[in-house]
């Protein structure tokens, strides 16, 4: 039995007063999703099955360039971030797994494995950091990493990828994700492609390294560290990168590494026809890469994300087994209440694309119906799942409301009154 950091009985007692209303809600929708040709326990069940990992870092208050606020019970260690993350999946039973970043992470794995297994976790991918030094780093990483043009800085670079390989074939881990901060912030510093070869020869040692049954996720990033221009910038030089390794590399989504208004759906589609859709970072973006909570800008964006992998699903598509993670910075919220309010919004956003008529919308398309095509997409969007979520969590053992829980729980303050008080005053995300 997994150890639970919120009391059970705390749990039951709330979900308790609260069933009633919601077995009425949840009767209330089915009604409506059965005259629909819709099955409402087909839809929970499918829900109830999806996972979403969260990032170790995440469950720490993140910050700016400028500043970062650390709040109260701040995690000391990954071992108090994996205590964290069980919260997290305890509460809303959608977080089955906790992605780590080396070194940040760096500890005995027998350890870290024998944290996880005792509240019932997993491991997601591993991440590698080559955007930023580490303590006793023979070689900095402030102009490129696996694109640098000194071999010796770009031998250290793969060194560590190899090692987050070996960590995590140890933890159980079967993906390994690259994001490089490397790029050129004035015109003529670097040469483009050269750079870019550098960066290819440096991830062909990398992938050739990767056991049989591992992937490796290419993350890309429109800008920031590099702000002139950034080695693996946007979807389709991920895209060539992926090709030119081969079958065991794909493309990883984050919804804010992106241009503003790029359409990311269309983004998806690609991928996942060409078989190089490997996963998604899930956040939210107003100007950037803001890394603010899933769906809570754009939420309509998020479920026509989902409405593409909903439709990859269907047709079967070729080498389709997206990860899914969320990648958020929390600067003013509760982490904790942020990872588990964004869960659930990744599975608000495909519970609803389960909803969508794909036969009147098949039809729609073929009869070039664009008023009526639309609203097929927005009767689903517009439905409110809520009752599907909530009912999901209970069958699986988390709480209706996991805020209301959570808070109700007071971990925070209990975490407070353990962990030693961070110092603020240093600018980072993380």
């Amino acid at each position: 039995m997994a150890e639970r950091p919120i009391d059970p009985n705390l749990v039951a007692g709330m979900n308790a007063s609260a069933e009633a209303a919601l077995d009425r809600d949840y009767e209330m929708l089915g009604e409506q999703l059965d005259r629909r040709g819709i099955s409402i326990d087909s839809v929970r069940a499918t829900v109830e099955a999806f996972g979403v990992a969260v990032p170790s870092w995440g469950v720490g208050t993140g910050g700016t360039r400028f500043a970062r606020f650390p709040a109260g019970g701040e995690p000391r260690d990954i071992f108090d971030r994996i205590e964290d993350c069980a919260v997290i999946a305890q509460l809303t039973r959608a977080t089955p797994r906790v992605s780590l970043h080396i070194p940040w992470d760096k500890a005995d794995p027998q350890r870290l494995k024998q944290t996880a297994s005792r509240f019932g976790l997993g491991f997601d991918a591993m991440n590698s950091n080559t955007f930023s030094d580490a303590p006793g780093q023979a070689r900095s990483y402030k102009f490129g990493s696996l694109s640098h043009a000194d071999a010796a800085t770009r031998r250290q670079a793969v060194d560590h990828n190899l090692e987050c390989v070996e960590i995590g074939r140890e933890l159980g881990s079967r993906a390994l994700t690259v994001w490089i901060g490397d790029g050129s912030n004035f015109p003529g510093q670097v040469n483009f492609g050269k750079a870019f070869e550098r960066y290819l020869q440096s991830m062909r040692e990398i992938y050739d390294a990767l056991p049989d049954d591992w992937r490796l996720f290419i993350e890309h990033k429109m800008y920031e560290p590099a702000f002139y221009s950034t080695v693996v910038q946007d979807w389709g030089t991920s895209y060539i990168a992926a090709r030119e390794l081969g079958a065991k590399a794909f493309c990883l989504v984050d919804l804010g590494h992106h241009a503003p208004n790029v359409n990311i759906e269309m983004i998806v589609s690609r991928l996942v026809q060409f078989g190089k859709l490997g996963g998604f970072h899930f956040n939210d973006s107003k100007y950037g890469d803001d890394d603010l909570d899933a769906g809570s800008i754009d939420p309509y964006r998020l479920f026509l994300v989902f409405n593409e992998l909903v439709e990859a699903e269907l047709n079967g598509a070729p080498d389709f087994s997206p990860a899914h993670m969320l990648d958020q910075s929390h600067n003013v919220t509760d982490p904790i209440e942020s990872l588990m309010l964004s869960a659930a919004e990744v599975q608000r956003a495909y519970a609803a694309a389960l909803l969508v008529d794909r036969q009147t919308l098949a039809a729609c398309q073929e009869e070039n119906d664009a008023l009526m095509a639309t609203q097929v997409l927005k009767r689903a969007f517009r439905t409110d799942v809520e009752p599907i979520l909530a009912s999901a969590r209970l069958r699986a053992g988390g709480a209706i409301d996991p805020v209301a829980a959570y808070r109700a729980s007071g971990y925070r303050r209990k975490a407070a009154s353990e962990r030693p008080a961070v110092a603020s005053g240093g600018g980072g995300i993380v």
